[in-house]
């Protein structure tokens, strides 16, 4: 079972991936993006939302760095953690 953890911003560095879950009608999407300098503006991809399943699969494979850092969760108000997906702490 995959481990995420709960986006803080204290605790995200730059290179950080951090998936967003959201409403989208009824259902939940989400996107990746990618904690840059605070000087630029963070980078998204894809341009389009994703299904959960696909958001993972894909940040994990953005995320294959020795040492790489963890992968965030944000979850967008009314918008619940799904124990399948992994284990957010």
């Amino acid at each position: 079972m995959q481990t995420y953890h709960r986006y803080r911003p204290s605790e995200a560095a730059e290179g950080a991936l951090i998936i967003k879950f959201y409403h989208s009608g009824d259902q939940i999407r989400g996107y990746i993006r990618k904690i840059t300098d605070e000087r630029q503006d963070d980078s998204i991809f894809p341009g389009e939302e994703m299904e959960p399943e696909d958001a993972f699969r894909m940040a994990d494979n953005k995320n294959r760095d020795p040492g790489g850092q963890p992968i965030f969760i944000e979850l967008s108000e009314g918008v619940q953690w799904d124990p399948a997906w992994g284990k957010l702490i």
